[in-house]
């Protein structure tokens, strides 16, 4: 599992650089197996920084090339010689400084040095878009517009379209569904923190406090024919959005951790899952035919093409998420060709739901399907995330997408599922852990958990787990 160390920082900052940080998830439990470096360009253009061009003649011995002073914002103007041909005085350009690698988009790799160029002194390099590995241009040099601030790296100057990030692989177990989010992590980190910090470190959840939807029902019904199967299912409608590319800090984010931008709607729904651990599903509302939901079994021999373009033969015992005439997903497992968000979708159907984990293994396992979504199903995600996930997410989407939430949340959910209650025996913990940490650290760690504390009885401590 990738967990970005930037996006972990939204929720806590433990002002540890990634190596540090690394260890300290792993003395948690969270096994980080490595550290990768991310960067949307390689190299990050370290040592790139904006420059005005402050005077430009002609090369004395070369006709082609161009003799300039370039203030970089530094005690005095560079010398540089360049051979592009729109270089100008007045203009604001990309310089790449001595000592900077670049890193060219035709794979070639350049350091620059200080050097002598047809007997003038040269002291940097302006540079093009693909010197930058930005693209293929090399037709002349990058000019940035006039209020470019003089001496500004450039990675802090474009902001989002140059992005870094540090990224954990994290070896997660089994019955760590728990920690299967960034928000997860996040709160086991705080807990280790905590121990030796007084309880400094708390975490920054998103609010969803803005959210306000109609208290009217939708045009979309829903209607759940299993419930052990689809034991909670909620969703709400969103009309009028426009699907499109997401924005920069979004694509980033979900690239750093190996998924593949598709679209503004989608992309947010992903961004979610990896938030908040709880999987989330749009449907295209035009799809979903006479506006009725039907979460069901279908009859086996049924073909279905899912959204990897692969029909697929269902043997009857997949739960499916169906429109009136034919199915439109596997529950919990992946979406259909046919259903989905496109650049033509006007209105969607938000889906946030609790699917049974012995079903999703065993469908997943059958179709030979692995995905986000299953991964966190068949461990068990919890099902008192989902109304907080769909929220979040109707509050992204109406943001970045635009568009308005047009219904009431649908919730379906007969038989809440409380949370657990347990009781801890100090002996025991104490045994398994093979030190004694005293009852004060041990509630301390339960509460930084967000486990409740029910009350003391003895040397068993009762409590009531969220997860």
């Amino acid at each position: 599992m990738k967990i970005s160390y930037n996006w972990l920082k939204d929720y806590i900052n433990p002002n540890l650089n990634a190596e540090d940080a690394g260890k300290l998830l792993t003395d948690t439990g969270l096994e980080v197996e490595s550290i990768e470096q991310y960067q949307t360009i390689k190299g990050n253009l370290e040592g790139v920084v904006i420059g005005h061009v402050v005077t430009c003649e002609k090369h004395p011995g070369a006709d082609r090339l161009s003799k300039t002073t370039v203030d970089i914002g530094s005690e005095s103007n560079l010398e540089i010689v360049c051979g592009a041909p729109n270089v100008a005085a007045g203009q604001k350009v990309a310089v790449a400084t001595v000592g900077t690698k670049l890193y060219f988009a035709d794979g070639k790799e350049l350091v620059i040095k200080t050097g002598n160029i047809r007997g003038e002194k040269s002291e940097g390099m302006l540079c093009a878009e693909d010197e930058l590995g930005l693209g293929a241009s090399h037709d002349g040099i990058i000019v940035l517009p006039e209020d470019a601030p003089v001496g500004t790296p450039l990675n802090k100057y474009w902001g989002d379209k140059i992005y870094a990030d540090e990224v954990f692989e994290i070896g997660l177990t089994p019955n760590r569904v728990d920690a299967a989010s960034h928000l997860g992590v996040a709160r086991d980190m705080v807990a280790k923190l905590n121990i030796e910090s007084n309880g400094a470190f708390k975490i920054t959840k998103p609010s969803v406090d803005a959210f306000t939807a109609p208290t009217i029902e939708g045009s979309i019904s829903v209607n759940v024919t299993d419930n052990a199967l689809a034991p909670r299912y909620t969703g709400l409608e969103v009309k009028g959005v426009k699907v499109g590319p997401s924005p920069a800090w979004l694509e980033n984010r979900i690239k750093a951790i190996g998924l593949r931008p598709i679209n503004n709607v989608v992309d947010i729904t992903n961004y979610v899952l990896h938030e908040t651990g709880q999987p989330l599903h749009a449907f295209d509302a035009a799809k979903i035919d006479q506006n009725v939901i039907l979460v069901k079994t279908v009859a086996a021999g049924t073909t279905f093409t899912t959204l990897d373009g692969k029909e697929r033969n269902l043997n009857g015992t997949e739960l499916m998420i169906c429109n009136a005439n034919n199915p439109m997903c596997i529950a919990g497992v992946m979406g259909g060709a046919e259903s989905g968000v496109s650049e033509s979708t006007v209105d969607i159907f938000i889906e946030s739901a609790y699917f049974d984990p012995v079903s999703v293994r065993k469908t997943a396992k059958l179709h030979g399907l692995k995905t986000d979504s299953s991964f966190r199903f068949e461990r068990g995600a919890d099902p008192n995330m989902a109304i907080y996930a769909l929220k979040r997410a109707a509050l992204l989407i109406t943001e970045i997408c635009g568009g308005t939430i047009a219904s009431s949340i649908t919730d379906i959910y007969p038989e809440p599922i409380g949370n657990r209650k347990l009781v801890v025996n100090m002996d025991r913990v104490y045994s398994l852990i093979g030190k004694e940490l005293g009852i004060d650290t041990v509630k301390h760690i339960l509460n930084a958990l967000e486990i409740d504390i029910m009350g003391e009885a003895g040397m068993g401590l009762p409590y009531l787990s969220p997860v």
